[in-house]
């Protein structure tokens, strides 16, 4: 026996595109979507390229403006953003369809704002407001509504207890024959968790129709990537349970749209699962207590040089002409829709004490 081979402290890295084959499946580094044509091809016409650099100003905007409502102690509890990760959670909401459901988490805004919860019910929940998703019995992101068009599981604090959740929903439209596709987020951090990995087996031994995102902003609150896990990539998982695992430049809208859209389409027509690693960087502290003076400068410098907001903006302004006065009315219209959700929120009442045990308990409808 000649036991293992001596580790020289590096890894294989997979060149963008190449793929990495393991038995039925693959892990595959995303190309970047550089072309108009391109995403002509996918169905993005100039209003729906526009659509989607609106929706990423409001996510920003939205939490920009409530890192300033807490700061000024308008807002209960703590807060949290999701600076960094505007283009991951926008461009996989986009690529969802009517009545797929998704679970996002504290830090996937974007997908609030794709789906359509308007800004004053997102101020509202943030304020404890009674027009929030909660009734004002959290200050947290956290939206259960599955009408068609918005699909949203609220999400927990315990990270990731929706993925099982959300792991049965696909279930349920697999038994059901429904051509309905389950999106379920997690962060690096709880990728670890043995619910995780316990869901994905299951979805993989079944054949779900679910496409997991792992947001990897490459910190699990101050505890970096390395010291977290060994694998190079977390989309190495994917194939470790049957399905393919594919990583994406979470910086870039456009690629993970299209990413997005393939791993749910291939769900709906019956392919199985997908796991999405989004590669972001998270560009604030865990919440706003934290400084994040642990991340690198160079690190941070990094992602600032290519922030998602403005690539896509530049990507525009190149290949689609995309001029100063329509950037600026798409802007105005923006900051109206926050004043005016803010405003919306602080008119809304706070919740009456004496309904606190309101939705505690679950109340036979026999008595």
């Amino acid at each position: 026996m000649t036991g293992w081979p001596a580790w020289d402290g590096t890894w294989p890295v997979a060149a963008a595109g190449d793929i990495v084959s393991a038995g039925m499946s693959a892990i595959r580094q995303a190309t970047p979507l550089l072309s108009a044509n391109e995403a002509s091809q996918l169905g993005l016409d100039r209003e729906r390229l526009l659509r989607i650099f609106r929706d990423l100003l409001a996510t920003r905007a939205i939490e920009e403006r409530g890192n300033l409502l807490f700061k000024a102690g308008r807002l209960p509890g703590s807060y949290y953003t999701g600076r960094g990760n505007e283009a991951a959670s926008v461009g996989v909401a986009s690529a969802m369809g009517e009545d797929d459901i998704a679970s996002p988490l504290h830090r996937n805004m974007g997908v609030h704002v794709v789906r359509g919860v308007a800004p004053a019910a997102i101020f509202c929940q943030f304020m404890g407001r009674q027009g929030g998703a909660t009734g004002g019995r959290d200050s947290n992101l956290r939206t259960n509504d599955f009408s068609p068009g918005r699909g949203l599981l609220a999400g927990v604090s315990h990270l990731p207890a929706m993925i099982p959740v959300i792991t049965g929903i696909a279930l349920a439209f697999q038994l059901r024959k429904e051509e309905r596709v389950a999106i379920g987020w997690c962060g690096d951090g709880a990728s670890a968790r043995g619910d995780m990995h316990e869901a994905m087996n299951l979805a993989g031994v079944r054949g779900l129709p679910i496409v997991y995102i792992i947001d990897n902003n490459q910190y699990a609150y101050s505890t970096p990537n390395h010291l977290t896990f060994a694998s190079e990539h977390l989309a190495d998982r994917g194939p470790a349970y049957g399905f393919e695992g594919i990583v994406v430049d979470g910086t870039d809208v456009l690629t993970v749209y299209r990413e997005a859209s393939r791993a749910i389409e291939k769900a709906r027509e019956g392919g199985g699962p997908t796991l999405l690693e989004l590669v972001t960087l998270r560009m604030e502290g865990h919440a706003v207590h934290d400084d994040a003076a642990y991340v690198p400068k160079r690190l941070m410098e990094e992602y600032l040089a290519k922030d998602a907001v403005e690539r896509y903006r530049a990507w525009l302004e190149v290949n689609h002409d995309l001029g100063e006065n329509e950037q600026a009315a798409i802007e105005g219209e923006v900051r109206e829709m926050i004043e005016q959700g803010v405003q919306e929120a602080e008119a809304s009442p706070l919740p009456d004490p004496t309904t606190v045990l309101d939705g505690v308990y679950a109340v036979s409808s026999d008595t």
